[in-house]
């Protein structure tokens, strides 16, 4: 585990570009691996389906994830962390994450957290929450600035 990469969750969202900072200050010896975990169908191509629009394809959903993981990768090498870009495609956005973890053996996830709490939690739901839940291994939250 010594040389085990840190996995950074990226979706090009203020907090994730804080969860890049957090790693860099915390883990800058360490390799890291930035991922964007796409879902199979957005919300509005569940909805294109019942019209004449044809959605786009997962494939097309996983190149999307990359070019933001490559956008987040790039981030981390400007923070001076050895980075690189990957992107998956999931159903839950957090078993994608928890998957490639234990695929790469991360040392530790590293999210960025949005702050949701109580009923917009509930609601929306809680993707750091998810991972931390699930993945089996450190995971770093970086919370919202006060």
């Amino acid at each position: 585990m010594d040389d085990a990469p840190i996995l950074i969750c990226y979706d090009d969202s203020k907090a994730a570009r804080r969860g890049i900072g957090a790693a860099a200050a915390l883990f800058s010896q360490r390799r890291a691996v930035v991922l964007d975990v796409a879902p199979p169908v957005t919300v509005g191509e569940s909805y294109a389906t019942l019209g004449a629009i044809t959605p786009k394809s997962v494939g097309m959903n996983a190149d999307e994830a990359l070019s933001r993981a490559r956008i987040g990768a790039g981030l981390a090498l400007d923070a001076g962390l050895a980075a690189e870009a990957r992107a998956g495609v999931d159903a839950a956005t957090w078993d994608g994450v928890v998957g490639i973890a234990d695929e790469i053996d991360a040392a530790v996830i590293v999210i960025g957290s949005r702050g949701l709490t109580g009923l917009r939690e509930l609601f929306e739901g809680s993707l750091s929450h998810d991972v931390a839940e699930h993945a089996g291994r450190p995971v770093l939250i970086v919370p919202p600035p006060r």
